[in-house]
């Protein structure tokens, strides 16, 4: 059954690669756990005491509480796509409740190092230092996910109304608005990128392939590592940086949820933090009485 529930994730849910791998590790995950500690090789004939119990171990590995949410999530999902088929009657995961975890800011970058990232970075002008520059200006100056700009194709681009098409979570398309810089830059790029027969993607590797998670992710790192101490260098740290810097400039919230292709605005929303920090700051060391 957990075959077809992951076929039902990808083809009729079309959830990402990363998502359905995500619901297949903890499912795997959970069926090692009954097999061992129960002799039960079948999840859908699991108890409500033998899913409560699986989630007092990952408690128990001091495993971080939003991860155990996740995996509780997992099992939410799995077993009501399981009720909806009448494999079961009743779903054993009511009875789990999410964990309360601390909420974490999201990193974000300052606007002073963006700019000097730009301005100073060594970026050469061949195809890898320009490979390299687009990467990092369509991250930060467009704001989408390390998946969207791998799946990008030069017939995304559309330079003359300075517009990309991206195709987000679950395949939703969005078009998103580019700067005049950003499109002077991605003609600069276009011009250095050898054509190629096996593949339309945008981002290529040296060796002319298609651009792969792990390596956009390197070059994300080693670039912002010039910039910032933050912990994190990734990607989505660009995507969070974005944003906030839009928040920062007055940006309408609605917005920036249209822009970053988010379901709901509370997912949105959580960028008012940091800008409610800032404001705080501010506030301290300018108020006398602060």
């Amino acid at each position: 059954m957990i075959t077809l529930f992951l076929e039902y994730l990808k083809f009729e849910k079309r959830a990402s690669e990363h998502t359905v791998k995500a619901y297949q590790t903890d499912l795997d995950q959970f069926q090692k756990y009954l097999l061992f500690q129960y002799e039960c090789s079948t999840p859908e004939t699991a108890s409500p005491p033998m899913l409560r119990s699986w989630v007092v171990s990952l408690m128990e590995e001091s495993l971080n509480p939003s991860s155990v949410n996740r995996k509780i999530a997992s099992l939410r999902t799995y077993y009501g796509f399981l009720k909806r088929k009448k494999v079961i009657s009743n779903d054993p995961s009511k009875i789990l409740s999410a964990l309360k975890t601390r909420k974490k800011l999201p990193a974000f970058v300052e606007e002073k190092s963006m700019e000097m990232l730009f301005e100073e970075a060594a970026f050469t002008d061949d195809f890898e230092g320009t490979r390299d520059r687009t990467i990092m200006e369509l991250l930060y100056g467009s704001g989408i996910r390390l998946a969207e700009i791998i799946s990008l194709e030069i017939k995304d681009l559309d330079l003359a109304t300075r517009t990309i098409r991206v195709f987000g979570k679950r395949s939703k398309e969005r078009i998103v608005p580019v700067s005049v810089s950003l499109t002077e830059l991605l003609s600069r790029y276009l011009q250095l990128r050898a054509p190629s027969e096996d593949t339309d993607s945008l981002i290529l590797t040296d060796s002319g392939k298609p651009a792969y998670p792990v390596f956009v992710q390197r070059v994300v790192k080693k670039y912002l590592s010039a910039v910032t101490t933050l912990s994190q260098k990734s990607p989505h740290v660009l995507r969070h940086t974005y944003a906030t810097h839009l928040l920062n400039r007055g940006a309408d919230l609605n917005a920036i949820k249209e822009l970053l292709g988010h379901a709901n605005l509370a997912a949105t929303q959580i960028y008012t933090h940091n800008s409610i920090e800032k404001l705080k700051k501010t506030h301290q060391q300018a108020h006398p009485k602060a």
